[in-house]
């Protein structure tokens, strides 16, 4: 697997551990990273995630309700539930990250991390979710870069 894969896991292990240690965020992002080998860029998108999740877990929760059909979210895997949110966050948050892409590595990250059965139980969840999503399931919206700003010389 590629690296936005292992942040992904990095992420969801992290997210689940806040499940049960409240401790200071910077405090506990560090002794996670302590604990480590991550390059920049791998720590920096899994940074991205959790803080994402972190800052919209309300929204977040609030549309997994609505998902999860005849599943109290507090009665499922902690695990299941926090590579769910993942996903959202990416699905809603991310353009760059097309939607079909979060949920096939949610879907893997579930299987990596708790079961087979995991995995199609997140990837019906988030289909449902993709047929709300305003954007094409298949791409990402590319950033365009700022013209170069010609000198005054």
């Amino acid at each position: 697997m590629g690296a936005r894969h292992d942040a992904r896991e990095w992420a969801v292990q992290f997210l689940f551990q806040r499940e049960f240690n409240t401790y200071e965020m910077e405090k506990a992002l560090e002794d996670f990273w302590a604990e480590r080998k991550a390059s920049e860029s791998m720590r920096k998108f899994a940074e991205k995630l959790i803080w994402g999740v972190e800052q919209h877990k309300d929204e977040i929760d609030k549309q997994l309700k609505v998902y999860a059909e005849h599943w109290d979210i507090n009665r499922m895997g902690i695990v299941d539930r926090t590579v769910i949110r993942v996903a959202m966050y990416e699905m809603i948050h991310c353009p760059d990250v097309p939607p079909v892409v979060a949920i096939n590595e949610a879907v893997e990250v579930a299987k990596d991390l708790s079961s087979n059965e995991s995995g199609r139980f997140v990837n019906g969840i988030l289909d449902r979710a993709l047929k709300d999503i305003d954007r094409p399931a298949r791409e990402g919206i590319k950033r365009r870069k700022a013209p170069a700003q010609k000198s005054s010389t």
